[in-house]
């Protein structure tokens, strides 16, 4: 016997999920009508995820989840207080509204809310892709079989893995005349290999926007020929040595610099970007061969053109052939040091040399190859140092050649102390996110005197 569900309006989404931009507006408008507040803002986030995850070479879970959000940001003179809702009728919308407006009224002043935006323009930039937004779980399933089915045919290995499909909207608009409106998709999938005598990791993963760029036959055959290559580590002692950073481990440290670039902590002398009496834009902080950027249109990393006020964020170049070019301001720093507000990097892509990973390893007399690091800490914030660890096949290189598998280390380094020791760079591309965030670009990069600290005995 079945029946139909009758669900609340407040847990129901809109067609597929995802908000189209005259819906979203209706939405924003809807809301708006009902402030009597001197300033409002509302966002709109609506979105369908679908995922998969496998262990222990079983499907263990497939999944949808779809939800609209609304946040409501009330303003009275400085005061300011923020409701969040997924009720989407107007008595809800209505209410959130006037649970804004109340909280403001009894909130302290901020002094540092400078008013909200108009009207803006924005670049027309393409962050969605059908393939990604119609993904099926038969989709899914057909791609995590290209793992499991090797593991399967034999007794060595095991795989688990999480393939996730996220398909959202994201719209702001203002009593001030603003409205921005983007749809994204964005797929990723990472997957770990395991000998069955727990000795051997290996791990692979892929990102994009569009789901067709991810070639999941080459991330089983990474992920289960780093396992295998991986069984039976050796341990050599920690120190400094010369390292190659296959490009997600070179994102898992490289990445944190994107959220380090803030002009404020800068200025207020609280950055590794600051020195006495101001900060070190205009100087050379890093190898030659070192170009950072955030660039929302880039094809390869492709992001939103505005940033969760509204404000446009176009390309920007913090780090051009070593020299610190820009630092990200805030509104409110950027009105108060008299500069143009950046907004914060939306993405981040080191350009990358024309060096390969064999290339690199043949140049290397003793070394380490790394596939990727885990669980970063920071440990000291003036100078970038962070802790962290090697995972998942990482390798001893003498003579020009790949020795074996090693134990893991511990770590205590710089992404700045890295970026000039540099000695080999390769292509930049793609990879599974990191600790930096979603949207990083990175290439396999040779760095010298790089500081393991101690060995681990987790593969």
């Amino acid at each position: 016997m079945s029946r139909d569900i009758d669900y609340p309006k407040r847990l129901a989404a809109a067609p597929g999920g995802v908000l189209t931009r005259s819906d979203a507006e209706a939405f924003v408008s809807r809301a708006l009508k009902f402030s009597n507040a001197d300033a409002v803002r509302v966002t709109v986030n609506s979105g369908r995820e679908t995922n998969l995850r496998f262990a222990d070479n079983q499907i263990s879970t497939s999944g949808v989840t779809t939800n609209t959000t609304m946040r409501v940001q009330s303003v009275f003179g400085k005061r300011k207080a923020s409701v969040v809702t997924n009720e989407r009728s107007d008595e809800g919308l209505r209410r959130a509204v006037e649970q804004s407006e109340a909280l403001a009224k009894l909130a302290p002043e901020d002094p540092e809310y400078i008013g909200e935006l108009g009207a803006q323009q924005y670049s027309n930039v393409t962050t969605w892709y059908d393939s990604t937004a119609d993904l099926t779980a038969e989709d899914r399933a057909k791609a995590a079989l290209r793992a499991l089915a090797p593991a399967r045919a034999g007794k060595e290995l095991t795989v688990a893995g999480y393939i996730v499909a996220n398909a959202s909207a994201q719209a702001i608009g203002t009593n001030a005349g603003l409205f921005a409106y983007q749809r994204s998709t964005n797929a990723n999938y990472t997957l770990t290999a395991r000998t069955t005598d727990g000795t051997g990791s290996g791990w692979s993963g892929m990102e994009h926007n569009d789901w067709t760029k991810l070639d999941t036959e080459e991330v089983a055959r990474v992920a289960i020929d780093k396992a295998r290559r991986s069984r039976n580590p050796v341990a050599i002692e920690p120190g400094r040595y010369t390292v190659i950073f296959e490009p997600q481990a070179t994102a898992d440290l490289i990445g944190l610099l994107g959220g380090a670039l803030q002009a404020r902590a800068a200025d207020e002398g609280r950055s590794a970007f600051s020195k006495p009496g101001g900060t070190r834009l205009g100087e050379k902080i890093m190898d030659p061969r070192v170009t950072l950027v955030s660039d929302p249109a880039d094809v390869l990393i492709p992001a939103s053109p505005f940033d969760n006020e509204g404000q446009p964020v176009g390309k920007q170049t913090w780090i051009a052939n070593g020299v610190l070019q820009q630092l990200a301001y805030s509104r409110f720093w950027a009105n108060k040091q008299g500069k143009t507000p950046t907004g914060n990097a939306s993405s981040l892509k080191m350009m990358g040399g024309t060096d390969t990973v064999e290339s690199l390893i043949r140049s290397t007399t003793r070394g380490v190859l790394v596939t990727r690091l885990f669980y970063l800490r920071p440990v000291d914030a003036r100078t970038l140092v962070y802790t962290g660890l090697t995972r998942d096949g990482t390798f001893l290189i003498e003579n020009g050649k790949v020795a074996g598998p090693i134990k893991n280390f511990r770590f205590n380094d710089s992404p700045l102390f890295m970026l000039n020791n540099l000695e080999g760079v390769g292509a930049s591309v793609r990879t599974a996110g990191g600790d930096g965030g979603p949207g990083v670009a990175m290439p396999t990069i040779k760095v010298r005197d790089f500081n393991f600290t101690s060995l681990s005995d987790a593969v």
